[in-house]
């Protein structure tokens, strides 16, 4: 892949080698994050575990202490007390069969989270076809499939993130955006990356943390210290 000048000044800037600490990683991103917009920077981490394994998949869910610095839409899919509940708690979206309807139909994806009472999602597994390759299914694991839809809508919107394993073993998640700036940056990569120990299989075995590293958005990736 051929790069342009900004990002090839970038690779210059620091050591493609190192392992850095974190907040030296971090002030280094900063400087290397070259793009004309508020680039997202995102943590990727490599784990010694087989995702072919179901007792060594790693999947959670953290509100960051600063979010993401992004608004999420919500859409809700619920009924009666639970549908004005969440329409006062901020929901972007509240409705059940029509909105379905809407995503079978005219392929609607204006949302970035669903969420759902448990006694819709027999409804929803209706197009779970189509929600699950775009990581939209609802899912009790991730908070998402609740009785207590004020408090998931609040947490999405105050930045909570999903973390989970890919087929290569390694996750993928935004810890927030250029201009949050290096400190609430460093406090959003620990909370993150001391979940992510913490959900650590009791199945895996030999080293968990494989390799760290950070990225902005039009930026080169930076190596961290796997710290466990």
């Amino acid at each position: 892949m051929k790069h342009g000048k900004k990002y090839q000044d970038s690779v210059k800037a620091f050591d493609l080698t190192k392992q850095y600490e974190a907040v030296e990683a971090v002030n280094v991103l900063l400087e290397t994050a070259k793009a004309k917009f508020d680039e997202t920077i995102e943590l990727h981490v490599r784990l010694g575990v087989d995702p072919r394994q179901a007792d060594q998949q790693v999947r959670g869910v953290l509100v960051l202490p600063h979010g993401t610095g992004k608004t999420k839409r919500v859409l809700v899919i619920a009924k009666g007390a639970k549908a004005d509940a969440a329409q006062a708690a901020g929901a972007d979206y509240v409705g059940a069969e029509e909105l379905i309807a809407k995503i079978q139909n005219e392929n609607w994806f204006d949302f970035d989270v669903m969420i759902t009472t448990p006694d819709m999602m027999g409804m929803v597994g209706r197009i779970g076809r189509v929600l699950g390759p775009k990581g939209l299914m609802p899912n009790p694991k991730s908070g998402t499939v609740t009785m207590d839809v004020e408090k998931a809508i609040a947490e999405v919107k105050a930045g909570k993130v999903e973390y989970r394993l890919d087929k290569t073993a390694i996750i993928h998640c935004p810890i927030g955006k250029k201009s949050f700036g290096a400190e609430k940056l460093v406090e959003n990569y620990t909370a993150l990356m001391d979940a992510i120990v913490k959900a650590k299989p009791a199945a895996a075995k030999g080293t968990y943390l494989k390799s760290v590293t950070l990225a902005s958005t039009m930026g080169p990736g930076i190596k961290v210290v796997p710290k466990i």
